[in-house]
């Protein structure tokens, strides 16, 4: 029988990852990987999530492309927050309608209740 070894997930902390992302980007993400004797593919996620602002390669790394990135997360999530506010607010005022209609009914029934108890 042969012994088979389970190769077990690598990790990576942070500064690992940001610095093969740098050198990622100066020389290319397959020559990057095979110096580093990392997949190939992980690389590419690290350096794909740098693009998206995911992973914070320091200052000066940012490229036109990943700040308009960056920029236009913010506007979406910006425009979300808006819409939650405003959906937020009038759940808000129709809670408080419904608290006040809710408040008129148990009245009404109280004062109909007592009027067919004192006419028996």
């Amino acid at each position: 029988m042969e012994n088979v070894v389970k190769k077990m997930p690598r990790s990576y902390n942070k500064e690992y990852r940001v610095e093969a992302v740098k050198l990622g980007q100066k020389i290319g993400c397959k020559k990057a990987a095979a110096e580093l004797g990392i997949p190939e593919g992980t690389l590419s996620s690290w350096m794909h999530d740098a693009r998206k602002g995911t992973i914070d390669t320091g200052k000066g790394t940012q490229t036109p492309r990943s700040g308009l990135t960056q920029a236009s997360e913010v506007q979406r999530l910006t425009n979300e927050n808006k819409a939650l506010s405003r959906e937020n607010k009038q759940l808000k005022e129709l809670n408080a309608f419904l608290e006040e209609a809710s408040a008129f009914f148990a009245a009404s029934r109280q004062r109909s209740t007592r009027k067919s108890d004192s006419s028996t």
